[in-house]
């Protein structure tokens, strides 16, 4: 409660145009990235560096028009690196990645190329006012995971391009915290992410929050449809906990929120081959925990999940709740489930050990997918319950890798019915 007490003194304050150092008036102040000159990231890095003479505060509001460009979007080069005890307050503005930019939106300032340990940041907090829209390049030099290859299985003009990673990597994803602590995301909307929209690393006590997504998997790029893969929607990965994610909205190419935690290699942080940024220790604590999902409507509109739990390689996932999520797929059967919790493929780790994902409390589904709850790996100690399934020819859960790897979980309260418009 105090944190964001804090944070909206923060908003009011800026919206006020009081605090920190004094401007004449209609001339910005030296937080606004409106008040100097060079490429639209010179000028919000400026920005950024005078905010410690504000409280931290940083504020982005429309682009000025002027002698370089009438346009009142800003075209990101490169991410914005917040520090710690950071408030980004986009306040009814577009950041849009340029073509030639293959980095994320915002990323922690801890975390990038050839860092390869992560160091703690706390108190970073990115904030829309109105109508805050992040939005991708016309023609993105990479999209997708480190497991897709540009120009074959996605979409990216550095394709076949020497010197250029010709897969996927963590550069691609919208909004990327590495071992933040206290922070909160809210009220953006992200339309044709590159890769993941927003992912954090080893994350803890934080809030995203009215985010409203707009990606397809596909788009037309110079008259040609093409892929745009893993356009999910909230990914948290390993060692995150204490986090709420709340008040989702829209459509992504891919799942609309992820929690996973697989890999079992060692390796530094800051390479280019992974879609993670920060290193991973197998030794360390980096099971996903004590997360609350709540206030989900969307869907996939690649056909993939809705909300996703993945973990493998002896990475457990536990208290977990998931409370009111409404399918709004055009059809039933559009997406392959609503929810989906392990997965049997070997190429993920295989199904989990009994004992590895459990504490799952999930309730308050509205859902028109091939499968209403899909449990692919193991599940232990949980409640499923208020389910209410628009497709009936399909069984309340699908026990995809088998009953046994099911134990004292409860299971009740599901309604089969059909809506009016298929009756």
């Amino acid at each position: 409660m105090k944190r964001r007490t804090v944070l909206t003194l923060l908003i009011g304050v800026a919206l006020c145009g009081c605090g920190g150092v004094a401007s004449v008036a209609n001339e910005p102040a030296a937080n606004d990235p409106n008040a100097y000159t060079g490429t639209d990231s010179e000028r919000i890095e400026q920005a950024v560096a005078a905010a410690p003479e504000f409280g931290g505060l940083v504020r982005i509001p429309a682009r000025r028009p002027d002698a370089e460009s009438s346009r009142t979007h800003w075209a990101l080069d490169r991410a914005i690196l917040l520090p710690a005890n950071t408030t980004l307050l986009l306040e009814n503005s577009v950041l849009k990645l340029s073509d030639k930019c293959r980095d994320n939106f915002i990323r922690s300032a801890n975390a990038g190329p050839g860092i390869k340990k992560v160091e703690p940041l706390e108190n970073i907090f990115v904030v829309g006012v109105g109508n805050a829209r992040l939005e991708g390049a016309d023609r993105p030099r990479a999209t997708g995971d480190s497991g897709k290859r540009l120009g074959e299985r996605t979409y990216g003009t550095d394709a076949g391009k020497d010197g250029e990673s010709q897969t996927g990597d963590w550069r691609n994803i919208g909004v990327l915290f590495a071992k933040v602590k206290n922070f909160g995301i809210e009220n953006l909307t992200i339309v044709n992410s590159h890769c993941w929209g927003i992912s954090l690393e080893k994350c803890e006590f934080g809030r995203v929050a009215r985010i409203s997504f707009d990606s397809t998997e596909r788009r037309e790029i110079d008259g040609k449809s093409v892929f745009t893969l893993n356009q999910d929607g909230v990914d948290l990965r390993k060692g995150c906990r204490n986090i709420t994610i709340e008040s989702i909205r829209g459509r992504t190419g891919d799942d609309l929120v992820a929690l996973t935690a697989i890999g079992a290699t060692a390796r530094d942080g800051g390479s280019f081959d992974s879609t993670e940024v920060s290193e991973f220790d197998p030794s360390a604590d980096n099971d996903i925990r004590d997360v609350v999902i709540r206030d989900v409507v969307g869907y996939s509109a690649g056909g993939h999940q809705i909300v996703r739990f993945l973990n493998a390689s002896g990475i457990k996932i536990y208290r977990i709740t998931l409370d009111s999520l409404t399918d709004t797929a055009p059809t039933p059967g559009y997406d392959r489930a609503t929810i989906r919790i392990g997965d049997a493929n070997p190429a993920w780790g295989g199904v989990t050990p009994v004992g590895d994902t459990f504490g799952f409390v999930i309730r308050n589904v509205h859902s028109s997918s091939k499968h209403a709850v899909l449990i692919a790996g193991s599940l232990t100690d949980s409640t499923i319950e208020n389910v209410v399934n628009y497709n009936p020819a399909i069984s309340d859960v699908t026990f995809e890798s088998g009953k046994e790897n099911v134990r004292n979980v409860v299971i009740e309260e599901f309604i089969n019915v059909r809506r009016a418009e298929d009756k």
